[in-house]
């Protein structure tokens, strides 16, 4: 008998991880979405990956953009994580939050703790999922704390002594 989807969910959630907001924009168009599937590919040349889902509206805008943003959230922005997760008024997840635009297009959220400005390269099918590869045009590293993700709840990093 195959694995069932809350089984995958439960087993991939004792994984920790970062939370991201991956921006895009295509034209006029932006759109935005916490994600936790998010990885550095490669050193040389500069690749990021986004697991993201088929049916989100930003993956659209990510294709039709070429171009997508890696916003790293710091332990604070729980609340912004949770806004861009939610279905919810989906279209006016942007409003008061500010941003910026990096060298490919796509908005940046300046308060993250890390932007990354990535040119979509490659879009490969996985099954519910397309993988995103972007190579890496500018990156933003500020002062902070990282926002983490366990089990279905927040947390932050507690340096060993």
């Amino acid at each position: 008998m195959a694995i069932n989807a809350d089984e995958v969910r439960a087993a991939r959630g004792s994984w920790p991880s970062g939370v991201t907001i991956i921006t895009a924009r295509a034209e006029d168009q932006i759109h935005g979405m916490t994600v936790s599937d998010f990885s550095g590919a490669s050193l040389d040349p500069p690749l990021a990956l986004v697991c993201a889902s088929k049916t989100s509206v930003t993956t659209g805008v990510i294709e039709q953009g070429q171009c997508f943003g890696v916003n790293i959230l710091r332990v604070e922005q729980d609340a912004l994580s949770n806004r861009f997760a939610s279905k919810k008024d989906e279209f006016k997840r942007f409003e008061g939050v500010d941003t910026f635009e990096g060298k490919t297009g796509a908005p940046l959220l300046s308060e993250a703790l890390v932007n990354l400005d990535c040119r979509l390269t490659s879009v490969y099918d996985a099954g519910d999922h397309v993988l995103c590869v972007g190579e890496i045009e500018e990156a933003h590293v500020r002062e902070g704390e990282p926002l983490l993700y366990f089990r279905g709840s927040y947390g932050h990093f507690e340096p060993s002594a």
